[in-house]
């Protein structure tokens, strides 16, 4: 078997599968090509072969065998540092055992909503064993009283600690469950998307070969992006692992803290690619000085995605304009639309063609759903005035987008509807949710849940179908409402929530905006209220002024529209910072702790009266 089949075209079959690419990886010599720098802010990089990486993956394997897990049996990883996550999570790849990726605690403030949502999560997955650090093992003893399924939390230092000798190699299919990723939860509870070995192969060889077009001999990338989310772990992981191209890591906190180090190790190490929602491109260009830029190379860089969120046309023009001293390219800006249930990617623009935008007459699109572009019987209107959108180009071959209305009717060029896929890529379904599944993954296709058009064969996506905003028959975007007041003085960009209202009369408009520092919030109000009846010709009932880390997000940094509405109406909002920047609730630590202690003891107990029970049976009942 060859190493690293998904690399070449020739080879690719739809038989292929992850488990048997890390099979070929551990059966082939030392020369085998790519490595993975683990690098970290002041610190030495730390250089792994794919090859040797895989090799200390298959310890884990072992040491979950020897706990009696095997094929199809559920892993959850929570692991924080990226040298240790891969390990757990290909070590139970390797086995044929199915990793539950999960984001860990950034801090330990807001413990108790952490370790409630995650053990719903564990329940849901079944998971039998949570493989995690001997520093959070500390804390997720605490889970095991909390999930029926799960029997044992082990620390990765100890699974890794025994070698690979005698690990079973399991019989995969291409239909096999690969891992379970589980939905961000922007809109809804989370859901475990079931991603298999053939719905992987399919993305990210369209990833590779037609939405990327990497040269893996020579070209390299860089990542911060965290690895238990979809993005970090199949486009700038997974792919580059199973087609031996060479990555950097940054730790996401490190370009939290510094984004400039994302910059940097791009042009330290001539790296061609890389990937980012669209809030980091707005950082980094708010962020890195002129002075900073000016000693950067930025030559190199072929492609820099862009997607997971909404993409603002003018973070896209900033960055460019910015950056365009360090020698980076107009071309390079990739944007592209993807989520979970089509395993990642759903659409790229083409490599070295320019970004696209599509500017569209507000009453066409507001009172019709037409996307029609601003010119003609518009020609009077203020281009201030126009609703913008970004081209997120075209599906990859064997892959189809379309636009549906309710009904499950085609729209034509420019209609805005729901944005539908189909091709292999599309997972299996949501797991153990029949219900869901059934919803969702229809014989029309993965139906998105989110809004768009076609021009031609290129998708433009306008936004979420459930965060829809209709004020007097006319149809708003809440990015685009949000947008504009975040271009109020004061107010923190991209920290800001649209939603309406159902009143006796009629629907009614709320922002919500986090402010810098200290400001005068009345003022700062009026001033969005201004703002947003001034461009959009829109009237805001209701601004809510917030401190900062107020708003809630998913763990991948998503705002959470949905939630925020919810707390608004509850009076909660406010109450309670985002986990990152809460305050530790050292009552809620202290209770998770003696319960972990308590969980641990008990395992430990039963474990050693089992031990104990099984010697006193050999010895009275020999065979």
């Amino acid at each position: 078997m060859k190493a690293h089949r998904l690399a070449d075209s020739s080879q690719y079959a739809d038989n292929w599968t992850l488990t048997d690419e890390l099979w070929a990886i551990l059966d082939s010599g030392p020369d085998l090509r790519g490595e993975f720098r683990f690098l970290e802010v002041g610190e030495e990089p730390m250089v792994m072969s794919h090859r040797e990486l895989v090799e200390n993956a298959s310890a884990v394997t072992a040491g979950l065998e020897r706990r009696g897990l095997q094929k199809g049996d559920s892993v959850a990883v929570i692991l924080p540092e990226n040298p240790d996550f891969l390990r757990g999570f290909l070590g139970a790849v390797i086995g044929a055992m199915v990793p539950v990726p999960l984001f860990p605690p950034l801090g330990f403030g807001g413990l108790d909503a952490y370790v409630e949502r995650n053990a719903r999560i564990l329940e849901a997955s079944g998971a039998r064993v949570l493989v995690t650090s001997r520093r959070l093992q500390k804390v997720m003893w605490s889970l095991i009283s909390e999930v029926d399924t799960l029997e044992e939390v082990v620390c990765i230092e100890d699974l890794a600690e025994s070698g690979p000798a005698d690990i079973t190699r399991p019989g995969v299919s291409p239909d096999d469950l690969c891992f379970l990723q589980y939905t961000s939860g922007s809109t809804a509870a989370p859901k475990g998307v079931m991603v298999t070995h053939r719905s992987l192969g399919a993305n990210m060889y369209g990833i590779v070969h037609q939405g990327l077009q990497i040269d893996f001999d020579t070209e390299e990338g860089v990542s911060w992006l965290p690895m238990y989310h979809d993005m970090g772990l199949i486009g700038m992981t997974l792919a580059p692992l199973s087609t031996g191209m060479t990555m950097s890591f940054i730790p996401t906190l490190d370009f939290v803290m510094y984004p400039e180090c994302w910059v940097e190790t791009i042009s330290e190490y001539r790296a061609a690619a890389t990937f980012a929602p669209n809030f980091a491109y707005a950082l980094a260009t708010k962020k890195i000085p002129k002075e900073k830029v000016a000693a950067l190379d930025l030559s190199c860089l072929r492609v820099a995605g862009c997607g997971a969120e909404p993409i603002h046309p003018d973070t896209m023009r900033s960055f460019n304009e910015h950056f365009a001293p360090a020698g980076l390219r107009p071309e390079a800006l990739v944007p592209a639309y993807g989520m979970a249930e089509a395993t990642l990617a759903v659409s790229f623009i083409g490599v070295e063609e320019p970004v696209k935008t599509d500017r569209v007459c507000p009453n066409a699109y507001e009172q019709e759903n037409v996307a029609r572009p601003l010119g003609g019987v518009d020609t009077d209107m203020s281009e201030r005035q126009a609703h913008e959108f970004v081209s997120c180009g075209r599906a990859f071959p064997r892959h189809s987008v379309k636009i549906m209305d309710e009904e499950g009717n085609v729209l034509g060029d420019r209609e805005v509807g729901e944005i539908v896929f189909e091709g292999p890529s599309v997972a299996a379904g949501y797991y153990r949710d029949a219900e869901k599944t059934a919803e969702t993954f229809t014989e029309h296709g993965l139906r998105t849940g989110d809004l768009g058009y076609m021009v031609g064969d290129e998708l433009y996506v306008t936004g979420r179908k459930k965060d829809l905003i209709i004020i007097n028959g006319r149809n708003f975007d809440p990015q685009t409402i949000e947008w504009k007041a975040s271009e109020v003085a004061g107010v923190r960009k991209g920290n800001v929530v649209a939603f309406s209202l159902q009143t006796r009369e009629s629907e009614e408009l709320v922002v919500i905006a986090e402010a810098k520092g200290d400001v005068d919030p009345g003022r700062m109000a009026r001033d969005i209220k201004r703002a947003v009846s001034r461009e959009l010709f829109i009237k805001v009932s209701q601004v809510e002024i917030v401190g900062r880390a107020t708003l809630p997000k998913t763990s991948s940094g998503k705002l959470q529209r949905s939630k925020a509405k919810e707390q608004y109406l509850s009076g909660e909002l406010g109450k309670t910072m985002r986990a990152a920047s809460r305050k530790v609730d050292v009552t809620s630590v202290g209770k998770h702790v003696a319960r972990s202690m308590v969980n641990r003891m008990r395992h430990f107990v039963k474990q050693r009266v089992g031990n104990l029970s099984e010697t006193l049976r050999s010895i009275v009942l020999p065979d």
